[in-house]
């Protein structure tokens, strides 16, 4: 039985060598004018370093370029694929096809994983996808885990999903957080990651915060939760679910890997030892939860809901 690859989105880095460390095979890296929510801004210098520090260690480097693309982006994608080309990154994450047709034209040998959030919701669109030459489909965080296994058993592409951290539940193109600070005499800077300008929608009925955060991409309202599935892993390992994704999108360094430690030993026990998995996956949990902020509980996500639109 294979182990799927862990997937870790850092904040620099100088996360990237202590995550592989914890356990970590895998990184999705990028700047924001190219790449849609990252847990931090690497330029291309950055990408550099981080496939040198990386390739020593066997793992691999992902740049996401799975932004929304107009018409001004269009002419600068080619001279950014070739860098990354010349880089020697392991993939390029996409959802716009301008940036299929620049890899074909520039770095044809370059694999591609498809993400385009949500509507990677049936296998088939994975292998249309896979046709156009994706080499990965990365599913909607909207699935649950019988619709996650029966996309595994019929893709002709590897399949990623997240096990771990917020997601997405509202994008606007707009800097609509930004745009009102700027319309009340203020400026505000197109940049949240810092801890002191965090900001949130807060529902008082719920007593849920939901964390806003912005880019050169537009306003990002992201989920009250993280969602947690640590201690049910064995469905997805079992049908050969090819990457498990941890999101570190407004996370510190130290939290990223402390959860991938953990995550690490979770995966490897439950391919290797599938009792001791059973026995002590609570204990697991139980140290995640320790991790957390007291505003962020841990749940489910879709994986055992019904997937309502």
């Amino acid at each position: 039985m294979k182990k799927p690859e862990l997937l870790v989105t850092p904040t620099c880095v100088e996360d990237i060598e202590p995550l592989i460390n914890a356990g970590a095979t895998a990184f999705i890296i990028g700047e924001q004018r190219y790449g849609l929510r990252l847990a931090g801004e690497f330029n291309r210098e950055d990408i550099a370093k981080a496939v040198k520090i990386a390739h020593a260690h066997d793992a691999k480097i992902y740049v996401a370029m799975n932004a929304l693309f107009h018409n001004e982006k269009v002419p600068e994608l080619g001279d950014y694929v070739a860098y990354l080309r010349d880089s020697n990154v392991d993939a390029i994450v996409f959802g716009d096809p301008a940036v299929l047709m620049s890899v074909r034209e520039v770095a044809p040998e370059m694999k591609l994983h498809w993400n385009t959030e949500t509507t990677a919701t049936n296998w088939y669109t994975c292998n249309y996808w896979g046709r156009k030459g994706a080499k990965r489909a990365v599913l909607a965080r909207e699935l649950n885990m019988d619709a996650i296994v029966e996309i595994k058993e019929n893709a002709d592409v590897e399949i990623e999903v997240q096990v771990h951290g917020m997601m997405c539940m509202f994008q606007s193109k707009r800097s609509l957080v930004g745009n009102y600070f700027e319309y009340q005499g203020n400026v505000m800077e197109i940049e949240n990651r810092k801890k002191e300008k965090d900001m949130f929608l807060f529902d008082k009925e719920r007593g849920n915060k939901y964390p806003i955060f912005e880019d050169e991409n537009g306003t990002h309202i992201m989920s009250p939760n993280d969602v947690c599935i640590i201690d049910e892993l064995e469905e997805m390992i079992d049908a050969g679910v090819d990457s498990f994704k941890i999101e570190g999108i407004l996370k510190s360094s130290n939290y990223l890997l402390e959860t991938t430690k953990i995550y690490r030993k979770a995966i490897d026990l439950c391919v290797e030892n599938r009792d001791e998995y059973e026995d002590i996956k609570d204990e697991l949990l139980e140290q995640l939860e320790e991790l957390q902020p007291i505003n962020r509980p841990l749940d489910t996500g879709f994986y055992f809901k019904e997937t309502v639109y």
